[in-house]
Parts: C-alpha cells; structure tokens; sequence
C-alpha cells in the first residue's frame, strides 16, 4: 500500500472555457482545435498551476512526494512542470502513465452539443438506453471502462510504491474515478458525491491516507490553495 495518493486535476483549459461558452451559444464549433491529448493551459490555468506549487514548498520534507505520475496530457504534464518550477523545492522527475488519460470520447472528441446531436442524431437514445455508466461514445469508453483501467494502475501503484508518498496529475473522470476505485463506490454513490461535492475542479487536491493500510479518503476537491478567481 502507498502512504500517501494526492490526485490533483489539471489547471484551467482551453476546452474548459471554450466548450461551455460554445454550448450556451448552441455553437456547432468551439474555439478549441486539434487533439484533445494536446488541448493546453489557460493563463489562469498556469496561475493555478503556479500556486499549486506554492502549496507543495509549505509541506515539510517529511511530507513532500517521493513519487509523480501524470497523465501524458498536454495540459497534465504542464500543470506539473509549472507547479513544480513554482515550489523551487528537488522534487522527483515525473513519469506518465496511459492508464491517467481522460475519458476517451471517440468520434465524439472536440465536439459541441450541437455537433454531436447534429452528426449523431441517434446518441442520445443510444445514451440512455445504456445508462451513463456503462455508456460508451462511437469509439470511445465508458465510465465502467475508466474503473477497469484505474483499478489495474491502482494495482500497480501499490506493488512498485509500497510506503511511498504519490502525486497523480490527471483530469476530473480519472479523480472521480480514483474514488470509486478507492472505495468501491456504486454508481449512485458516485452521483452522490458529484451533488455534494461538486464537479472535480480545475487545480483541485485529493487526498488519501495509506498509513492505516487501507487507502482512507483525507480530504476531495479542495481548492483552498488557489488565489480567489
């Protein structure tokens, strides 16, 4: 078992803005392009990031990560790479991992509401049908599929870092997920916490406590460290 599992989402994006805006205007693009792995940080997402490693340079060595995974996301890595700068502190060189993506959408990456209803017009019922869980987009992976990947990462975490402190950088399905994971949580248990916590927000801290030898829920969705927005 690890000591520590911090999950940390990415700061602010680009997609983060762009597609709410888009989606309130019914906008069939969103002034975002390209892949969703290299989609990258917006200055207040760097902000974030920076203050995040403000956070890191308070904790005692004691304290500090012995271990950093992030997803292989643009936006992931960068929010390591500039908390990381922002600590100033002799921190380990972060490694990623696939299994940290964010849910993979399939034919559906990078699209608008619009667009979507628009050139799959047979989704929604297809969604519903299948139940948000186990619903899986042309190509992509479900909320059920993120679990699988999760636990075999989780598996592994705990065989090669036994004892050790870990930060994970990813994104909000893989820390809701993490959650699941954790503490075998059904999917209306999952609903649950989305209610009473809120979304996973952007540059949020996640913390589980391994000292007991059993991964025990600290804190979730913590957001006292960035600068008012």
């Amino acid at each position: 078992m690890v000591a520590e599992l911090i999950l940390v989402r990415h700061g602010q994006s680009l997609a983060n803005v762009a597609f709410p805006a888009a989606d309130e205007d019914e906008l069939m693009e969103a002034a975002v392009s390209g892949r969703d792995a290299e989609v990258p940080l917006t200055a207040t997402g760097a902000e974030q990031a920076a203050a995040l490693g403000r956070w890191l340079a308070t904790l005692p060595e004691d304290r500090r990560p012995q271990v950093v995974i992030t997803s292989p996301y643009l936006r992931a890595r960068e929010t390591w790479r500039i908390a990381a700068e922002s600590a100033g502190l002799a921190l380990p060189e972060p490694r990623t991992d696939d299994r940290l993506v964010d849910r993979l959408m399939g034919e559906l990456e990078l699209l608008t509401r619009a667009a979507v209803a628009a050139r799959f017009p047979d989704e929604a019922a297809r969604r519903a049908k299948a139940g948000e869980f186990e619903y899986a987009p042309p190509g992509g992976e479900s909320f059920a599929d993120i679990a699988v990947r999760l636990t075999s990462f989780l598996d592994d975490l705990h065989a090669d870092h036994a004892g050790e402190r870990v930060i994970v950088v990813a994104h909000d399905a893989v820390v809701l997920m993490m959650r699941a994971v954790i503490e075998q949580l059904s999917w209306d248990e999952v609903l649950e916490v989305e209610r009473d916590a809120g979304s996973v927000r952007n540059a949020s801290i996640s913390r589980f406590d391994g000292s007991s030898g059993t991964l025990t829920l600290d804190r979730y969705n913590v957001i006292d460290h960035l600068p008012p927005a």
